[in-house]
């Protein structure tokens, strides 16, 4: 079969396009997908670059956002048919395994690929497999930190860094979808101008502003008696953001995070968390649960995914460099 192989760590020369990879075999209680499309991830960017603390088994097909349709089953699969249409979660769960699938085993970026039953979800007639193949990683991610944990509801004011790009774009479409008032932040116009399409209320370009004042300018500097800043502010940044984040929130404001992009190691003042009551929510990644309810949202065409483009599987390292350079907006495919 067609497949991208990541062969070794380091730049994107160490991802070979093959058409001579081992067509995967079902065991028990697996499945085979004919991959319809899978979508590029910041994480299969770390996998390639290699991880601290985590052995990625080499060569490996990367790729965890999968939708397709099955293929072939293996002895024990009850519940699945031929021809049947799934969305793979790509965490194993069975406490059996650690990693996912397109990490510690092959994954999306292929013509077929072999995941366990248990890890299938149904997708709705409704819903577009590319639609599907988008959802994981990011609006999973998003899902579980603004909804199952972050609890956004209607009428509160969001701030969201890191607007752009595949989580960012998703926390603005959940925000506005609880009838939240969003602040968007992003780095050029172009991504300005779409992050307004999605229904943003303010934007903020970080080249060009300091988005601490363009808050404040917004809503005012938050008082210790209340009033001024954002209730919610979603950071996945990190870095340097994480002491100037909590200047733009309210008293009693909630700071929201399932990542740190550009580095771990923050200063948190506490001056600001104890004075302003400020509560910080950690989110870590999603339920599968969280992906049937965002199926269900396609299908009910209360929410759709972002998808900037969709690439044949033999331009996967033009897809990276478009992911690593920032040029996407949402989510980039790839289709085998």
């Amino acid at each position: 079969m067609r497949a991208v192989l990541t062969v070794a760590h380091g730049d994107r020369s160490q991802l070979q396009y093959t058409e001579s990879a081992p067509d995967p075999v079902p065991g028990d209680d697996e499945v085979v997908l004919k991959i319809a499309a899978t979508a590029l991830n910041f994480h299969d960017i770390f996998t390639r670059r290699g991880m601290p603390g985590i052995k990625i088994p080499l060569p490996v097909i990367v790729g965890s956002d999968i939708a397709g349709e099955i293929v072939a089953l293996g002895a024990g699969v009850d519940g699945w048919a031929r021809g049947a249409r799934a969305l793979v979660d790509p965490v194993y769960r069975d406490g059996g395994r650690r990693g996912m699938i397109g990490e510690t085993a092959d994954g999306g970026r292929a013509e077929l690929v072999r995941v366990p039953a248990s890890q299938l979800i149904r997708i709705p007639q409704a819903v577009s497999l590319e639609a599907a193949a988008a959802l994981p990683l990011a609006y999973g991610t998003a899902y579980r930190m603004m909804v199952t944990r972050g609890r956004v509801c209607g009428g509160e004011r969001v701030l969201v860094l890191g607007a752009s790009g595949g989580v960012g774009v998703a926390c603005v479409q959940l925000a506005k979808m609880a009838g939240a008032e969003v602040v968007a932040c992003a780095s050029s116009p172009e991504k300005i101008e779409r992050l307004k399409q999605l229904g943003a209320d303010h934007c903020i370009n970080y080249s060009s502003q300091d988005y601490v004042e363009a808050v404040h300018a917004i809503y005012g500097k938050p008082r210790g008696k209340g009033g001024g800043g954002v209730d919610v502010a979603i950071n996945f940044t990190g870095g340097d953001t994480w002491a100037r984040t909590q200047r733009c929130t309210t008293l009693g404001g909630r700071i929201l995070t399932c990542g740190a992009t550009a580095g771990f190691d923050v200063q948190t003042d506490l001056r600001y968390l104890w004075t302003y009551e400020h509560q910080m929510v950690g989110s870590n990644g999603w339920s599968p649960a969280d992906l049937v309810e965002l199926l269900r949202l396609v299908a009910e065409n209360r929410l759709q995914p972002v998808i900037d483009k969709v690439l044949p599987l033999q331009q996967c390292a033009e897809a990276e460099r478009l992911l690593e350079d920032r040029e996407v907006f949402g989510k980039i495919l790839l289709r085998p």
